[in-house]
């Protein structure tokens, strides 16, 4: 391989390796409002037979 493909390599895996990243952190670092972790419909007897 030259030394041009390696170098070109090296960047764009580094990228995507630096983006995903930097999307795991924003994931897991992010607000915890413990009122909108998740949302159960209620279930009424009139929509029982649609599901």
């Amino acid at each position: 391989m030259t030394t041009a493909g390696l170098l070109f390599m090296l960047i764009s895996v580094g990228a995507v390796t630096g983006l995903f990243v930097w999307c795991l952190i924003k994931v897991l670092r992010g607000k915890k409002d413990p009122d909108h972790l998740a949302h159960v419909e209620p279930i009424e007897t009139k929509d029982l037979e649609k599901r």
